[in-house]
């Protein structure tokens, strides 16, 4: 799902730069996300944001209900249906926070500090090692061997989880710095938060949040209306539930006219 959001960003961007040197672009930036609510359509509160969540909950919904979008007049000719699969497909695209849960728990985390950790457990190991130690040159007291031998039995099994953490940590930091440079092109400007990836992830994902409750709200609104003012099978044709969205503001300039300026190729 989150591939398919980026997906549509990319291609809603082309689609409104078309004919700029903006309009064939390849890629952008993850912060780009961040910056989709800063788009307003024509009622000045609608956001590009809504827009593609209102079109993939459509093409979401038609899938999660077995319907082919080829035969969407056949089948579901009326508003009422289109807007019932909006609402299953706005539940499979709201589901896309608890999908990357693990993703806000490593926004809340500092590289530094967790490496630190890390070290510190390390550490405390080898001194356990010397208190057991130690504890060897004292006579053999019933107390001081059943120390030693549950210590040792101790040591043995945190040596082998601490290497493990130590493992993990050697392929997971790479895989960050990897994954920067996927999305931003320079791992090295991030070297200082090399998981602020994950905090733009994690914020876009808040606003993520709001805008499918926004949009399940006019769906619900469209449904009454749609009670209200259908009897029979709506006419042919889908109407939008959102209104227009500007390319551009009125009156702004090229760079001011669009927060999706930061696409790049």
């Amino acid at each position: 799902m989150f591939r398919k959001l980026l997906d549509a960003v990319l291609k809603t961007g082309n689609r409104m730069n078309v004919g700029t040197n903006r309009g064939d672009a390849e890629a952008f930036k993850l912060d780009t996300l961040l910056k989709l609510v800063d788009i307003k359509g024509t009622d000045g509160k609608t956001t590009l944001l809504h827009f593609v969540v209102q079109e993939i909950s459509r093409a979401e919904g038609f899938r999660a209900s077995s319907i082919n979008l080829s035969t969407t007049k056949a089948q579901a000719n009326t508003l009422r249906d289109e807007l019932e699969c909006r609402r299953l497909g706005l539940h499979v695209v709201s589901a896309l926070g608890a999908e990357l849960s693990n993703v806000k728990k490593a926004a809340t985390m500092d590289s530094e500090i967790l490496s630190s950790y890390v070290s510190k457990l390390a550490g405390g190991i080898g001194k356990i090692r010397e208190v057991v130690r130690l504890n060897e040159t004292v006579g053999a007291v019933e107390s001081s061997e059943r120390f030693r031998e549950a210590m040792i039995g101790f040591l043995r099994m945190a040596e082998a989880e601490i290497t493990k953490l130590q493992s993990q940590e050697g392929v997971a930091l790479p895989l960050v710095k990897e994954i920067t440079e996927y999305f931003h092109g320079d791992s090295a400007k991030e070297e200082a938060h090399p998981f602020r990836i994950f905090m733009v992830v994690r914020d876009f994902l808040a606003i993520l949040d709001q805008v499918c409750k926004d949009v399940g709200r006019v769906n619900e609104r469209s449904v009454v209306s749609s009670a209200r003012q259908f009897s029979a099978t709506a006419s042919p044709g889908r109407s939008p539930v959102f209104p227009r969205i500007r390319a551009m503001q009125p009156g702004s300039s090229d760079d001011e006219s669009s927060s999706l300026s930061s696409l790049s190729s």
